[in-house]
């Protein structure tokens, strides 16, 4: 009796395996579809041997543990592939919102084509007009339009490049508050996987735990260290703690003012749980290349065009004030622009609203001469800003700004179809195979098909020991 007992036993053990792993299956083919699942194995376990009087062995059977197919390994170079293409696709979209303040497209690319280069041109054109007719009224009216029209193309570009840094800020501020919810959430996740399954795999709450992760690298780039007891702690690049095991330390955002010409501009930073300000030492995700264009991208655009502007400003007025103007005086100012050069195209606006007050002629020769009208003209001609022509410099700075756009989207393109290969094979190892859960579920349905068989021999064996033979006694 003692011997079919611990058959019956063993047969029993084998019955509850089977259908612990024919659970496993049905439960991945309930998943298959579910956005996160990792698929699960049936891991076959011997149990240990019973020694009966130290020499006889007796097998307990087997049992069966899941086991979830992920790749740590995997997982984080595809975080970190996420992170690199997420930043690259926010400043490739900042830079496209950039180029179309200049008008600049994929079909027209010409500084000529653009407002400020077609306006630039045109006033140079006036000034060219002057030189022979120095006297015509309408002429010197012309050239007051043409720069009227010059100075609102600088005050608008600088205008939208000022509305679009605050668009920045706004975003900036937007997906801080969504790093903390992902932040508290994995904090929360890993207090349950510690509390539930220390060393060992947490199924569904690592599938929850591995989502947050990858919308977080969407966010924000940050490194990861696995603890000892399953959970898990992220930095960001420079260190901040972002979660701390069950706890998170959620990052803030504080107004910092910029005193540029002749008013003030602000900017979102991100501050640290510690205190710290850390928006420079921060990459990846939508959240580094939104601050590379806002604090990097934009910045150096603006300062070109103010440099533009206040070059142009500057030498045109004092080209005016070495002549005299149509009433015998010395010539004044034709643009006036904020004294601080960082703030140029901003603030620049003509001066005079009198066409008497430009300087056609030079000392000398009468208010009818047109020898500093031509002066005038050949600024058009003239290094004016870092050793370039106007026309010249303005060209660079556009040719500039589509080889960022242009070097960013290559990033991004590469960085995109590294990660699609890096999900594919994510998938591939732990996706779902409805082929092979059908393939499982007919061997485990054999294997339990076959103990239930052992089980019922034993139980026949038993009721006939039982009887002594007698099978009328007990059945």
């Amino acid at each position: 009796m003692g011997t079919l007992t611990a058959l019956l036993n063993l047969s029993q053990n084998a019955l509850n395996a089977s259908q612990a792993a024919i659970d496993i299956t049905s439960n991945n083919v309930a998943n298959a579809n579910t956005p996160g699942y990792t698929d699960e194995i049936a891991t076959w376990q011997e149990n240990d041997t019973v020694r009966i009087s130290g020499t006889v062995g007796a097998g307990q059977g087997a049992s069966v543990s899941t086991v979830s197919q992920r790749d740590p390994v995997l997982n984080q170079r595809v975080q970190q592939q996420t992170q690199a293409a997420s930043s690259s696709a926010s400043e490739g979209a900042a830079l496209t919102d950039l180029q179309s303040i200049f008008g600049i497209t994929s079909t027209s690319t010409s500084p000529v084509s653009t407002t400020i280069g077609t306006d630039m041109n045109a006033f140079f054109n006036s000034l060219n007009a002057l030189q022979a007719s120095p006297s015509d009224s309408s002429v010197r009216q012309g050239v007051l339009s043409t720069a009227q029209t010059l100075a609102s193309d600088f005050n608008s570009a600088a205008s939208q490049i000022a509305q679009q840094t605050a668009g920045l800020n706004q975003q900036v501020s937007g997906i801080v508050s969504q790093i903390n919810a992902l932040t508290s959430a994995i904090a929360g996740l890993n207090l349950q996987i510690e509390s539930t399954s220390p060393h060992a795999d947490a199924g569904p709450l690592e599938d929850q735990r591995q989502q947050d992760l990858t919308k977080l690298s969407g966010l924000i780039g940050f490194d990861q260290t696995k603890t000892e007891n399953n959970g898990l702690t992220l930095t960001t690049a420079n260190g901040a703690l972002l979660v701390g095991e069950g706890q998170s330390w959620p990052l803030s955002t504080a107004i910092v003012n910029l005193n540029i010409g002749n008013g003030n501009q602000s900017k979102v930073d991100v501050v640290s749980a510690q205190g710290q300000d850390i928006t420079s030492a921060l990459s990846g995700g939508s959240l580094g290349g939104t601050l590379q264009a806002r604090d990097h991208d934009l910045p150096q655009v603006s300062s070109a065009l103010n440099q533009l502007a206040y070059g142009i400003t500057a030498a045109v007025n004092a080209q005016n004030a070495d002549g005299l103007d149509a009433s015998g005086n010395p010539g004044g100012a034709i643009f006036f622009t904020w004294q601080n050069v960082n703030d140029a195209a901003g603030t620049i606006a003509v001066a005079t609203s009198n066409p008497n007050a430009i300087a056609a002629a030079s000392v000398g020769e009468g208010t009818s001469g047109s020898t500093n009208a031509t002066a005038l003209a050949a600024l058009a001609g003239a290094t004016l800003v870092n050793g370039q022509t106007a026309p010249q410099f303005y060209a660079s700075l556009l040719t500039q700004l589509g080889s960022t756009v242009s070097q960013v989207s290559d990033e991004h393109t590469t960085q995109q179809a590294s990660l699609t290969q890096l999900t594919t094979q994510q998938g591939s190892e732990s996706s779902v195979s409805l082929d092979q859960e059908a393939a499982n579920l007919t061997l485990y349905e054999r294997s339990y098909a076959a103990a239930a068989k052992v089980f019922t021999i034993v139980d026949q064996l038993m009721a006939s020991a039982l009887n002594l033979g007698e099978e009328t006694t007990v059945s």
